[in-house]
């Protein structure tokens, strides 16, 4: 019995072996039709990184033969299946600069825009990868308007957005955790300047106005009195654009507290507001007719 399991183990390492140099044999072969042949085999056979390393040597046999799109659209798409992202995106990338008439390239895009897509990072990381991967897909979505991945290109897109979006407002937000308010407000209006459709736009309006109050009620008491205006503006900002948030009843007990700090009535805040939007109007208006008086 012992006999005999020593002659199967053996059996099968000769077996193993002979399949490997087989495959060894393949790889450092010039028949290209042999070679072709055995690459796509392991591709159907499920053995993407043997097919890969095939594909890849057929580079060089069938480089500006009519077989050579196809040879190298199969390696990207081996790595691609080995989950080798990295390298895949490399492939593809190169054969859509080397074929871009062939009519592989569309696809060979798309699965390039996925590596990519895959590469990129969790929203507190380099956010380099997402640019990159939203430059690309900005040109796919250019030059193939009516593709079959649309669904999964704005799958993409939103994600990528939202991931740009949460790190632009948590970064903003640090400086309002840090308890520096007046840094917190400024790099909280930036994010809505860069970007007025911010997925947490409303967070950072209310977190725009809370850093106000916090300030002017740190402040010295020179300096109250506009601050708390400062406020007030953030506070009707925030409260006609969101007037029915979850955060209104914690900004309007603030501004009654502003309120009570000025010792002034609302009706008084807001006319003083309303005066400041109007001159503010006025002012646009004229210069807009002062140009358009120069033009004539």
């Amino acid at each position: 019995m012992k006999y005999s399991r020593l002659i199967l183990c053996a059996a099968l390492i000769l077996s193993a072996a002979s399949c490997k140099s087989q495959y060894e044999a393949l790889l450092n072969s010039n028949d290209v039709d042999a070679k072709y042949a055995a690459a796509f085999d392991y591709f159907n056979q499920g053995k993407f990184n043997k097919a890969a390393n095939l594909f890849e040597s057929l580079t060089v046999l069938t480089n500006g033969s009519e077989k050579d799109d196809t040879v190298n659209y199969y390696w990207g798409l081996s790595n691609y299946n080995f989950k080798d992202y990295y390298t895949a995106e490399t492939n593809f990338e190169n054969f859509t600069t080397k074929y871009p008439r062939s009519p592989l390239t569309e696809r060979a895009r798309f699965l390039r825009l996925d590596c990519l897509y895959r590469q990129t990072l969790r929203y507190e990381l380099d956010q380099a990868p997402t640019n990159r991967c939203l430059s690309a897909l900005a040109e796919y979505l250019r030059d193939y308007p009516s593709n079959d991945h649309i669904s999964e290109c704005e799958a993409m897109l939103k994600d990528l957005n939202d991931r740009l979006d949460t790190k632009a407002y948590e970064a903003a937000k640090l400086y309002y955790k840090m308890e520096d308010y007046l840094a917190a407000r400024v790099a909280l209006r930036n994010v809505l300047k860069d970007d007025a459709e911010n997925i947490y736009r409303e967070d950072i309006l209310f977190y725009t106005a809370k850093s106000s109050y916090k300030y002017a009620q740190l402040s010295v008491p020179q300096k109250q009195r506009e601050r708390y205006l400062v406020f007030i503006d953030d506070y009707l900002n925030f409260k006609g654009e969101n007037p029915d948030s979850k955060y209104v009843k914690e900004l309007d007990y603030l501004y009654s507290r502003a309120q009570k700090a000025l010792g002034k009535r609302s009706e008084d805040y807001e006319k003083e507001i309303k005066e400041k939007a109007y001159a503010k109007e006025r002012k646009k208006l004229e210069k807009a007719l002062a140009k358009e008086k120069k033009q004539k």
